[in-house]
């Protein structure tokens, strides 16, 4: 049984709306088809593909707690317009180099305080 891709992460949260909202904002994903769970929640999609399960729930859970997730992280193109982007929307974020790969790492985290990095080639340094 080979893994052939990866498919979603499933993310936890108090803030459905502002997380659905956030995540297409910053990220471009958007909300799509989702089976008729019991609970409430949205899928987001990239293209035609649902990568964040966002689940509701009651509490807000404590990013960073006893769960075991540590991040999650994307791989894109055009690291200048992805900052600029976190800039504008006052979202705190680090910019570091992946040592001996050719990878730099924006790392933000989203609102419920769940760490995310977006991956990009080193040459788009350059553009900085």
């Amino acid at each position: 049984m080979p893994i052939t891709a990866f498919d979603h992460v499933n993310v936890r949260t108090a803030n459905l709306r502002a997380m659905v909202d956030w995540y297409g904002a910053i990220l471009g994903l958007h909300p799509g088809p989702r089976p008729p769970f019991r609970m409430g929640g949205a899928w987001l999609y990239l293209a035609d593909q649902p990568y964040i399960h966002l689940v509701e729930v009651g509490s807000t859970p404590q990013a960073g707690g006893d769960c075991t997730l540590e991040h999650f992280a994307f791989r894109a193109t055009d690291m200048a317009t992805f900052i600029s982007r976190l800039t504008q929307a006052g979202i705190e974020h680090s910019i570091d180099p992946v040592p001996d790969f050719p990878i730099v790492q924006v790392n933000f985290r989203d609102p419920d305080g769940n760490h995310i990095h977006v991956d990009f080639h080193k040459d788009e340094m350059a553009g900085l």
